[in-house]
């Protein structure tokens, strides 16, 4: 390699690492894998990830803009503790964006998809039977996004899994110290309402999942 070239390597490299890093660490954020209020250092995401503190402090950078991580002027890193108001907000969120994914989703919403949800909602139910929170919050919103991409609306997406990122550590505590067993029948309304091709029953399955779910988690 000669010394032109070695720059742009080294620049690639450094990218390659942050997008590794931003999207394991996003990942384990949005499924609740990791606990809210955990605090990171930029030092032990480095040697996590075996990376140097370039694509480590980017990937941070990225996060707490998208409300995954928040980042102090002292420089504290940690990950979402919301109160219950705080949930409330986000869920009413949920209630103005999803339904109107799903709306958009629903004319492109095959039998093949139907089946599909079918099957991700009967591995929900299998997480549910095991308690097992990550499992759960995992294949729950396997459930939303795979309907919500048939909406073909990425920026509103991409705004839904924003509130998502923002409520996955504590929604993980939540629904692991106040086990429910019925979490999964909203989607069995909203598998309904796909399958008649009923908007207006859509939006309500899809509001009453997004909004009621979190409130039997949150309740006492």
């Amino acid at each position: 390699m000669t010394s032109a070239t070695r720059p742009q390597q080294d620049k690639q490299d450094t990218s390659a690492a942050h997008e590794r890093v931003y999207r394991s660490l996003r990942s384990q954020i949005m499924h609740g894998e990791i606990d809210p209020g955990a605090a990171l250092t930029l030092r032990g995401i480095g040697k996590t990830y075996d990376v140097s503190m370039t694509p480590a402090r980017e990937a941070v950078r990225r996060l707490a803009a998208e409300g995954a991580l928040t980042l102090s002027s002292s420089g504290r890193v940690t990950t979402p503790d919301l109160s219950p108001e705080r949930i409330e907000e986000l869920a009413a969120l949920r209630a103005l964006l999803e339904p109107e994914l799903a709306a958009r989703a629903l004319p492109r919403a095959h039998l093949a998809l139907v089946d599909r949800l079918r099957a991700i909602n009967a591995r929900v139910s299998e997480f549910v039977a095991k308690k097992d929170a990550v499992g759960y919050l995992r294949t729950n919103l396997e459930f939303h996004r795979t309907l919500y991409l048939r909406a073909h609306a990425p920026a509103m997406l991409a705004m839904a899994e924003t509130v998502w990122l923002q409520l996955g550590p504590t929604m993980r505590v939540l629904y692991a110290t106040r086990h429910r067993s019925d979490l999964q029948r909203h989607h069995r309304m909203i598998l309904a309402a796909l399958a008649a091709g009923d908007e207006p029953a859509l939006r309500l399955a899809v509001r009453t999942d997004v909004t009621q779910g979190l409130k039997m988690l949150v309740a006492d």
